[in-house]
């Protein structure tokens, strides 16, 4: 049987999908559209990730372990952000 991972494995787990999927370092993903443009800034859903990555990167490694809460809105977050992502015909689906 496979042993679940520890909250620390799991938000490492969460960040390493996240950098993999989601075009956060690329230039063109950071720019706002004319009005009407988008559904949602992606500019703007792109910058709440990158700052909760930075945070849990620094975190983690100062022994900062994240609760049960903040692992699910971390990755309700992104997966939020991944579709608006997709939704905005930014990244495939």
């Amino acid at each position: 049987m496979a042993k679940k991972p520890t909250r620390m494995d799991a938000m490492k787990q969460i960040i390493e999908q996240v950098k993999q999927e989601l075009p956060l370092y690329e230039s063109d993903t950071f720019v706002c559209g004319p009005e009407g443009t988008f559904i949602d800034c992606p500019k703007k859903r792109l910058e709440m990730v990158g700052s909760g990555l930075s945070y849990w990167e620094s975190a983690m490694p100062r022994g900062i372990t994240p609760q049960f809460d903040e692992l699910h809105r971390f990755g309700k977050m992104c997966t939020s952000v991944r579709r608006g992502l997709v939704r905005n015909n930014i990244i495939a689906a």
